[in-house]
């Protein structure tokens, strides 16, 4: 069966679906997408374009929203957000009438055992939908065609970038529906994290099939750890529309395992990004097979990434 990628049913008029492998089932399935309308009509409509740029994009848009999810009458929108999107809310660690806000929900803790570490070496960091490249220099139009990669703008790091050229990389896309905490994908020492400022597009293919230097246009966090058989791992928080903020849980300077909180985004979609040095590691064949035709593999925090070299 022809499966589009994201890259084609986005830039087609006709299609309009956003699809991705999931690595559970074994299957295609279809995203259900929040805020759907909303996404096409900022990035799609050129009133949108306009509203876009005028303040959505701008910090104090996304602000606002997460102040909304912080009030008390938030709490209003849990249950009918668990039912709409099919949650299985027997993997919170808390009961969902125990959150007294949406934004309590939103960064919600799970159980350990609705997580379960991988014995691999290096592990998904988020729940999400993944793509995977064995080398970023040869990273070309993921979402849309013609669109280039560029390692120098996201790391904003002359010598970070020159040390990471030719590595590996894995984009983790997180949706409001998603699991949104964090965790280190590897083990080793971790360094403080380092925070870039800038706007707040949507991660959302809708947005980054029109302009993939969202990425390295957004706020955006970067953390070095370093390891004893991989060198030094970057992970990134990518900040979005309607992501209140980043928050960073973990102590710096300490020796990290495999699978521990490092923070959690509150309300809204976005992504991280884990960036391996040239010729250190593996990443796992669905992985791979499934982005080299830009399709996103669907796991989950703590399950296997790569491997080591």
């Amino acid at each position: 069966m022809l499966v589009q990628s994201p890259v084609s049913m986005l830039a087609s008029t006709s299609v309009k679906k956003i699809q991705f492998y999931n690595r559970y089932t074994k299957s295609m399935e279809t995203e259900q997408v929040y805020g759907e309308g909303f996404l096409k009509w900022a990035y799609g409509n050129p009133l949108g374009k306009i509203a876009l740029h005028s303040f959505v994009k701008r910090p104090f848009f996304s602000q606002w929203y997460g102040r909304r999810m912080d009030k008390p009458t938030s709490q209003s929108k849990v249950l009918p957000f668990i039912d709409d999107y099919g949650m299985d809310a027997q993997e919170f660690a808390d009961s969902p009438s125990s959150y007294t806000t949406f934004n309590e929900f939103f960064y919600r803790k799970l159980r350990p055992e609705a997580r379960p570490i991988a014995q691999a070496p290096i592990v998904f960091p988020a729940d999400g939908r993944h793509l995977g490249f064995p080398n970023i220099d040869e990273i070309t139009g993921f979402f849309i065609k013609g669109q280039s990669f560029s390692l120098d703008a996201l790391l904003d790091d002359a010598a970070l970038t020159e040390k990471f050229r030719g590595g590996s990389l894995v984009l983790s896309r997180l949706c409001p529906v998603d699991y949104h905490r964090y965790h280190f994908p590897v083990q080793g020492e971790a360094g403080l994290t380092k925070t870039i400022n800038g706007p707040l597009f949507s991660v959302s293919p809708i947005a980054l099939a029109r302009n993939l230097s969202y990425l390295w246009q957004n706020k955006r966090t970067i953390t070095q750890i370093e390891t004893k058989s991989m060198g030094t791992v970057l992970m990134m928080e990518i900040g979005a529309t309607c992501v209140g903020s980043i928050h960073q849980t973990y102590q710096p300077h300490t020796i990290i395992e495999k699978g521990s909180e490092k923070g959690y985004f509150a309300f809204g979609g976005s992504s991280t990004i884990t960036i391996f040095e040239p010729n250190k590691i593996t990443l796992t064949d669905d992985l791979l097979k499934n982005s080299a035709q830009y399709i996103e593999t669907y796991a989950r925090m703590g399950d296997a990434l790569g491997n080591i070299d």
